[in-house]
């Protein structure tokens, strides 16, 4: 398993409110926007990007990062060999991507996602 990129998580309450700010003042693309969370990356630069989300649509609390890997089973299966909390269990999501979260040890909650 290796990480493919890396997403900072940012709490908001709006992102429609939110996005030119990102877009029209820092200059950045827009990767996706499902309404609870967009994503914003440099042009040309996907890989890394910043997140804003309301609210995770389907996971019990919110991540604070995401991070790409590219083998989320691997990612998944070593989390817990290791012992780590998983927070949110490996889940195939209806908008696409293979995810879970787990807890760092500093109480941090990553999202490790894959895509196929």
């Amino acid at each position: 398993m290796r990480v493919t990129r890396i997403s900072a998580n940012l709490p908001v309450d709006d992102i429609a409110s939110a996005r030119s700010f990102y877009t029209d003042y820092l200059g950045l693309d827009v990767g996706f926007d499902l309404g609870w969370v967009a994503n914003f990356h440099p042009p040309g630069n996907s890989a890394t990007a910043v997140q804003l989300v309301t609210g995770d649509a389907s996971a019990p609390v919110d991540s604070n990062i995401s991070v790409g890997v590219s083998d989320v089973e691997e990612a998944y299966r070593l989390a817990v060999e290791r012992g780590y909390e998983v927070v949110h269990p490996l889940t195939t999501e209806p908008w696409g991507p293979t995810r879970f979260f787990v807890r760092a040890p500093g109480g941090e909650v990553v999202n490790v996602v894959g895509h196929d």
